[in-house]
């Protein structure tokens, strides 16, 4: 299929006001989604109007064509090569024929949803270099359609719009400050006439916040943060004044954290936007806040009104949260009949194991129980908060907690089929070895999570085989419908229809489609490349399609290329619809073994150690543990000779920044460079065998 025509990289990075280039944008051919029509989306059962479909974000689809009697002569329609090996995370939109999705970089593509065709790419040329300060690959989740625009936030703090019809620029807001760690993997949404937008960076030592913006004009209507700053400065809100009083130390000096980075769901009925908040900075309580407290809005679920972004009411998750688990995680709306009585709630599954219930109108807990093996907390009190086990607080040594940072669940798309009524989303089961650094100072130009990643002392605990299920739960009951174990700890997102399936992708490049009612596997699909976002259908012209990216990425194959266990290769879009038969080219072949290095750096084994603590300080969010890569950015073991002798015009001179490659020369200097060497090749040589 043919790819988008490379685009230069350049982008003035002092832009900071919003840019109107009236002139070259004619958006009145384009569709008219408005504010009426989002609201219906549940009875307009041919398009994808938004992120979740709705606004009740259910993720469920009324088309019945493809269902669990005909499913199996499901086959490929089309495809499109994306271009790249990063991480696909999104989830396509589709109006009136045409298909938008996003691919690495914060790259928008349209599409004609039936044929394949592509009708235009807009490229918002983000500056390569920025990738330093993302923790969790250059992805992007999705965008937002509204009144002939279509919107996306871009990696370096952008939120773009572009018009429908042909992808040309509307306008463009600067929304993080620049040459901060921010960044913008999650999708805007639209909510009375603006669009919402909030950012990650916490892990660098940033203040989470959420904007709106007018959506004809991209100004700044109002901004609602989710920790308090520095109280000399004064509070932005009497909310703000509250949280602080949950707080102490002097916690503004390393960010505090609380980034919103995907979970934003708004509801019309009651005029509020209800916010999934992140985790602290750094992770520990107590460095951040050596007092201890809540924290916050930390872990935290935020309803705020939607017209001025006033705080209404919040529910923690997590208090005082030490184990990074965001509450950023899905947040689904809907009608639950509880205790005989109707009741509109917000769902979650977070990282932290639990799955919650909550009044939408009042933030009360309504029910929680426990959907992974855990062991932080034994259970939740009547009012929903965790009752800890101390021991996961006893961090001085290493202590395995599980669920480890990854989550019970993630990002990953969960779905509600009103029918069954089952949520059905990817459950990871694993602990991670917590080892608090000592000698941790904030600095904001490397990640601040504050774990000490090369300790080797005695642990505290039992490592847990990590395992992955796709699980059916019932939010009424708060039981396990039930389960299905995955060969891989990690899944994609689903999508369910009342064809009385579910579909998800697996890291391995399985594509599935399950019954619903009880999770048999009814069809499947092998692509080479896993796929963790999450499907979506539509229809065309009586068609039924089912649509996924597959793009494996993200922090387990950055950081830990034998966790999930997955398949990198390709990205593309892959689109299937009954009695299709297209093929994919051939897979490309396996990497060759990892050969001895020619190239030598003269070092000691004291000097190659202390090259192995700078690679974990400046290289490992990108290449992986032990200078083991997953596959998305180049395997340090494989170096060549040639590009040993360029190694430092790469590291410090940002030779290969174009590529995706940061500079470090404000971190490290030559010495540095040739120490990280000096490590990268006694890795080689160990992994080819040498001694």
């Amino acid at each position: 299929m043919r790819r988008p025509r490379p685009v230069p990289v350049s982008w003035l990075v002092g832009l900071i006001t919003v840019v109107l280039l009236a002139g070259c944008a004619d958006t009145s051919p384009a569709p008219d989604v408005d504010d009426a029509r989002l609201i219906a989306a549940d009875s307009d059962d041919e398009n994808w109007l938004t992120y979740g479909r709705t606004y009740k974000e259910q993720r469920h689809s009324p088309l019945t064509e493809v269902s669990e009697e005909t499913v199996g002569r499901l086959g490929l329609a089309w495809y499109y090569d994306m271009g790249t090996k990063r991480g696909l995370e999104g989830t396509p939109l589709v109006v009136e024929g045409v298909l938008y999705v996003t691919g690495a970089w914060s790259v928008m593509h349209a599409f004609d949803a039936a044929t394949g065709e592509r009708l235009w790419t807009h490229d918002p040329q983000v500056p390569r270099g920025h990738s330093r300060f993302v923790c969790c690959d250059v992805v992007n989740r999705g965008q937002a359609f509204y009144r002939g625009q279509v919107y996306a936030g871009t990696l370096d703090g952008r939120l773009v719009s572009v018009t429908a019809e042909g992808g040309d620029l509307v306008w463009e807001s600067q929304t993080t400050p620049v040459g901060e760690a921010y960044s913008i993997t999650g999708a805007p949404r639209i909510a009375g006439g603006k669009v919402l937008i909030g950012s990650g960076g916490a892990e660098y030592g940033v203040r989470g916040y959420v904007s709106a913006y007018d959506a004809a004009t991209g100004e700044l209507s109002w901004r609602v943060y989710t920790v308090p700053g520095n109280p000399a400065d004064g509070f932005e809100s009497d909310a703000m004044a509250a949280a602080a009083e949950t707080w102490s130390g002097e916690w503004w000096e390393a960010g505090g954290g609380g980034t919103a980075w995907d979970a934003i769901v708004y509801d019309p009925e009651l005029d509020l936007v209800y916010i999934g908040v992140g985790n602290g900075s750094p992770w520990y309580r107590q460095l951040r806040s050596p007092g201890g407290g809540d924290n916050l809005y930390l872990s935290s679920i935020l309803a705020v009104r939607a017209s001025d972004g006033e705080y209404v009411w919040h529910f923690q998750t997590t208090p005082g949260d030490n184990w990074d688990y965001t509450a950023t995680q899905p947040l689904m709306l809907a009608e639950l009949e509880i205790d005989g009585r109707e009741r509109r709630v917000i769902m979650q599954a977070p990282k932290n194991g639990f799955f919650y219930v909550i009044d939408r109108e009042t933030g009360e807990f309504l029910s929680g129980e426990a959907f992974a093996d855990i062991n932080w907390a034994t259970g939740l009190t009547p009012e929903g908060r965790p009752i800890e086990n101390p021991d996961a607080r006893a961090l001085e040594g290493g202590v395995h907690v599980a669920p480890g940072p990854t989550g019970a669940h993630n990002w990953h798309p969960m779905s509600f089929n009103p029918e069954t009524g089952l949520v059905y989303f990817p459950v990871y089961e694993h602990s991670w070895l917590h080892v608090v650094d000592d000698e941790w100072e904030y600095d904001r130009r490397v990640l601040n999570i504050a774990g000490d990643f090369a300790y080797t002392g005695p642990t505290t605990g039992e490592a847990w085989t990590p395992r992955g299920h796709l699980v059916a739960w019932d939010p009424v009951t708060q039981s396990e419908a039930w389960r299905v174990e995955q060969p891989h700890p990690l899944s994609g997102g689903t999508l369910s229809t009342a064809g009385n399936l579910v579909f998800q992708g697996r890291p391995d490049g399985v594509f599935r489609a399950y019954r619903a009612t009880d999770g048999e596997v009814l069809w499947e699909f092998q692509h080479e490349t896993g796929i963790l976002a999450a499907p979506i259908t539509y229809s065309v012209d009586g068609t039924q399609y089912v649509a996924v990216l597959s793009g494996y990425g993200g922090p387990e194959v950055l950081f830990n290329a034998g966790l999930g266990g997955g398949s990198v290769g390709p990205g593309r879009l892959l689109v299937f619809a009954l009695d299709e038969d297209a093929s994919l080219p051939e897979p490309l072949p396996p990497l060759p073994p990892i050969a001895a290095p020619t190239f030598e750096v003269a070092a000691t084994d004291a000097e190659i150690e202390q090259g192995g603590l700078l690679y974990l300080d400046s290289c490992v969010a990108c290449h992986g543990f032990g200078a083991v890569s997953g596959g998305i950015v180049p395997d340090l073991r494989r170096t060549t000779a040639a590009t040993h002798a360029t190694f430092e015009q790469i590291v410090l001179g940002g030779a290969r920044e174009p590529l995706g490659m940061p500079r470090f020369d404000d971190l490290l200097d030559s010495e540095d460079v040739r120490l990280i060497q000096a490590y990268v090749l006694r890795r080689a040589l160990e992994s080819a065998g040498g001694n």
